[in-house]
């Protein structure tokens, strides 16, 4: 972007122009420029016709705007450096993965063992005579079924304290987000202020103030009796204030010079 020309408006940007705009026509009726506002156009005809306009209005104020993106660019940038600056640094993220492969693969092979041992023993003490090591098969298979439970029960624990961190890291990213740092704040506030003030309220005072902005811009006066109206004239276009309408104008024919009175020799002999 250059300072001679204007920044072209970012999509990002776009709703905060929508929003300005919408504020501006909601106020209407405290601004004494925009007091004609419902007379020729009403808030929905000026609301298009900004939006169509939005190059020309933005124009306004590319000093500012232009000054607000490089502000935000340069916070964004600095942050993007400052989180990658820091990643190294983060500790336990190699523990993290290998402690949640253990928390999801622990109750599944202790469930596994508990049910073997458990379904084995509890055949061979149906034997005659049983086997004596049907009951330490028992007796470990429902090891297993404890420690598959403590299992389940560290695993639910631990995917509550992550998603507890990760809300919390998430709020914590989105205050950062809405609230702007300094600069940036104050730049946007500029760009807003000028925006409205050098683009939106003028286009709209001068759109107000055309005065065929609307269906009720009244039809120029023009003198009765100067110029007869005889013959062949142009069409009215001053509609129906312009004298009766119902009445016939007058329209000039020429002599009829076929006729008995004007013709044969007759009349020159007498």
């Amino acid at each position: 972007m250059h300072m001679n020309s204007a920044p072209h408006l970012l999509t990002e940007d776009r709703p905060e122009y929508e929003r300005l705009l919408d504020d501006a026509l909601r106020h209407a009726h405290e601004r004494p420029e925009l007091a004609a506002l419902g007379e020729r156009l009403n808030a929905v005809q000026l609301r298009t016709m900004a939006l169509a306009a939005v190059a020309l209005i933005t124009a306004t104020a590319a000093t500012e705007y232009e000054h607000y993106v490089k502000t935000r660019d340069e916070v964004r940038a600095a942050l993007c450096d400052r989180d990658a600056a820091r990643a190294p640094d983060d500790p336990g993220r190699p523990g993290a993965g290998i402690g949640a492969v253990v928390t999801v693969l622990a109750p599944m092979l202790a469930g596994t063992a508990a049910l073997i041992f458990l379904l084995v023993g509890y055949i061979l003490k149906m034997l005659e005579p049983p086997p004596a090591f049907a009951t330490t098969m028992v007796g470990a298979g429902w090891f297993f079924a404890a420690v598959t439970a403590a299992a389940i029960f560290v695993a639910a624990i631990g995917l509550l304290v992550a998603a507890l961190r990760n809300g919390s890291t998430s709020r914590a990213a989105r205050g950062a987000g809405e609230a702007l740092p300094d600069d940036v704040a104050r730049a946007k506030d500029a760009w807003r202020q000028a925006l409205l003030e050098r683009g939106i309220l003028p286009f709209l005072r001068d759109a107000l103030a055309q005065p065929a902005a609307g269906p009720a811009a009244p039809a120029p006066y023009r003198p009765a009796g100067r110029l007869p109206k005889i013959g062949y004239s142009r069409p009215d276009f001053a509609g129906p204030d312009d004298g009766p309408a119902a009445a016939p104008r007058p329209t000039y024919t020429s002599p009829d010079f076929s006729s008995p009175d004007f013709g044969g020799p007759e009349h020159e002999l007498d």
